[in-house]
Order: structure tokens, then C-alpha cells, then sequence
């Protein structure tokens, strides 16, 4: 008794202290009690409802505005009271190291056998042949530009060296992406972009510090970055996809680049705390088992639309939906730089800083 009354006395602490506030799925739930962190977009009610109608689990959401606040809510205290986490799949690390996470047994996750290979086959998530992190669902952040304001598809040198588009190009104020895609330019090995020596980062800087006077802005609401393409004041930019999907569907013929660098791959993954275990535990593994399953696959492809990271729901779906999450042709993932954690990431972002000022 005592340990149930801790666990809701740290759940309601959460709960107060969630940004994006909590949606109880059911008011009489039935045992057990689960607890996911997550992003709102990805918990939606009805994407919900046919495993809580399936299994009598009851699931209460609380929702994360960034990754950093998970983290941090977790390391206070956080892990008791919580039963599922939704990391960025480049962030699993951090939790590891922390001791904030338990090894997910695969073999009690069907739908894991359907991972796609890219997913099975990726270091990330894992320690010691152990996996920690499942990958969940995933995208891509591309170069998206204005077909009829540019003459032909763009790579990443179009914001690097001098061109008649000088003035209309924009880059996100993110240190992370803005050292990796100057690295991409420069045709860094992939393999050594998060693990750059010294040369490398000052070519990069040198790189970053011309690529300045050729933009029109540094990006940090995706919104504004929608206008400045309706607007035309944008024709080329490093994106996320909703203005390449918003704009086709006011008329404006947008395009996403393939640049034969490389494109920037991300994924969110899926990560047990440390404590959970028991009638809890059978309960995530369940939980978890629907979230790489079909009926939740299909749902977040139309709603989101995003992909699992499993081939699940894939026969379910049309060929325009397939292209819209990019699993019509899964060759997409060859060209994907993964986000990762670089070896030296606090100089990644004095660097850029330094850039900025520059």
C-alpha cells in the first residue's frame, strides 16, 4: 500500500508540473495502471482506444513539450511513477548513463520481428548487444524549396556557395543540424561527422561563417518558415516536412531535395524506466506490442502521418500514404544521416554560437 501511495504521490506532482497537461483515457480504469510520457501528437484518444477496449489497461498520458523536460522530470524523481518514455532515439544515451532505464526483452514484443532494417541493424538504443531504446516512429528533416522559384532540385551546396538565391535561403538556429549538414557539404565520412577532429571543425566553422551571408534568416518557428515560403521570400531551406504538406495543399508546388550528400534521418524510440516491473511490466510490453502493431500504425500514418518503424501497417495503406511517411520506396533510408550525440557536442554549439556572432 505504502509503495502505490508514493507512486501516485509522484504521478500527481507531474502532473502539476506538465506544461501540456494530462488526459486521464479512462475515469473507472481497471488494473493495471499504466503512465506514458509523450508527445501529444502521438497519444491521441483514439489512436488509444482499441487497446484500452482490447485489455482493460488503463493509460494515463502526460505530455512533453521537449526532450530535455523528460529527462529532466525523470532524473528528480520522475521514474517511480512513470511507466513508459518516449526519447529521441539519439538520446537514449543519456538516460543509460543515468541509470533511468531498464534492457527491453525483444522476444516479448511480437511486432519487433517486423522492424524495418535500418531500425534492427542501428547501434543507437543499444549497450553491450543489449537494447534499452526501441525505435517507435521516424522522418526525415529535408531541404524543402519553391519548384518554381528555382531553376532546378537543390543538394546542400546551394546554401554554401554564392548563387542568384543568396538572400532566400534559410538554416535552423540548431547547432546539432547546422554542423552536420556543413559537414555533409564538406563530404565529411558519415562515419566520423559526430566524432570531428579539430581540422574538421574549422573548416566547418569556415563553412557556417560563409554560408551567413547568404541566408535570409536562421529559422526557429517552423510557422514563420511556412510564411517565408507562401511569401516567396524563401525559396530553399533545411526543414521539417509540414511546409513541404501545408503549402502543396494551398496550390504552391513545393519540392523535397535528395542531395546526394545525405539526408538528416531522425527517430523517436521507446524506453521502459529502470523500476517498472511485475504486472506493470507484462502491461508496457503489451502496450508497447500495439504501438509497432497495425491498428495504431495505420492510424498514426493518416493522422499523423508519421511511420513505425515497423513494416506493420504497410499493406494497409494506400501508395500516397506510403509516400507521404517515405516507406513507397524504403531506398529513402540509404541516403539518412542519423542524428546522433557528437563526442564533442559542447564545442558544437560554442561554435555556433561563435558563427552567429560572427
Amino acid at each position: 500500500m505504502t509503495l502505490k501511495l508514493e507512486r501516485r504521490s509522484l504521478l500527481k506532482a507531474l502532473l502539476a508540473g506538465s506544461a501540456m497537461g494530462v488526459l486521464p483515457l479512462r475515469t473507472l480504469a481497471a488494473e493495471p495502471e499504466l503512465v506514458w510520457m509523450v508527445w501529444e501528437n502521438l497519444a491521441k484518444d483514439e489512436y488509444l482506444e482499441p487497446f484500452l477496449d482490447a485489455t482493460g489497461i488503463s493509460v494515463t498520458k502526460i505530455f512533453i513539450g521537449t526532450d530535455d523536460e523528460q529527462f529532466a522530470k525523470l532524473r528528480a524523481g520522475g521514474s517511480d511513477a512513470v511507466d513508459l518514455i518516449t526519447p529521441g532515439f539519439d538520446k537514449v544515451d543519456y538516460y543509460l548513463a543515468s541509470d533511468l532505464i531498464r534492457e527491453i526483452d525483444m522476444s516479448r514484443i511480437p511486432n519487433t520481428e517486423k522492424l524495418y532494417d535500418a531500425f534492427r541493424t542501428s547501434p543507437l538504443g543499444k549497450k553491450d548487444g543489449k537494447t534499452y531504446g526501441l525505435p517507435f516512429y521516424w522522418g526525415i528533416n529535408p531541404l524543402v524549396y519553391r519548384k518554381d522559384l528555382m531553376d532546378a532540385e537543390p543538394d546542400w551546396s546551394v546554401f554554401f556557395e554564392d548563387s542568384k538565391y543568396a538572400g532566400k535561403l534559410a538554416m535552423r538556429d540548431y547547432a546539432l543540424e547546422a554542423v552536420m549538414i556543413a559537414a555533409m557539404y564538406l563530404e565529411v565520412p558519415r562515419d566520423r561527422i559526430f566524432s570531428m577532429d579539430d581540422a574538421q571543425l574549422a573548416e566547418v566553422k569556415k563553412a557556417l561563417i560563409a554560408q551567413k551571408k547568404l541566408l535570409r534568416t536562421y529559422w526557429t518557428s517552423i510557422g514563420d518558415l511556412t510564411n517565408l515560403f507562401a511569401a516567396g521570400e524563401v525559396v530553399a531551406a533545411y526543414s521539417w516536412v509540414p511546409p513541404y504538406h501545408e503549402l502543396n495543399a494551398r496550390g504552391l508546388p513545393m519540392g523535397i531535395a535528395n542531395p546526394r550528400q545525405g539526408t538528416i534521418g531522425w527517430a523517436d524510440s521507446l524506453c521502459i524506466p529502470a523500476s517498472v516491473s511485475g504486472e506493470r511490466l507484462e502491461a508496457v510490453y503489451k502496450l508497447i506490442d500495439y504501438l509497432l502493431g497495425p491498428v495504431y500504425g495505420e492510424m498514426l500514418a493518416v493522422g499523423g502521418p508519421y511511420a513505425q518503424s515497423t513494416s506493420s501497417a504497410r499493406d494497409l495503406l494506400t501508395r500516397q500514404q506510403r509516400e507521404t511517411i517515405f516507406i513507397e520506396d524504403m531506398s529513402v533510408m540509404d541516403s539518412f544521416v542519423w542524428r546522433s550525440n557528437p563526442e564533442r557536442y559542447t564545442e558544437w554549439v560554442a561554435l555556433w554560437n561563435e558563427v552567429k556572432a560572427s
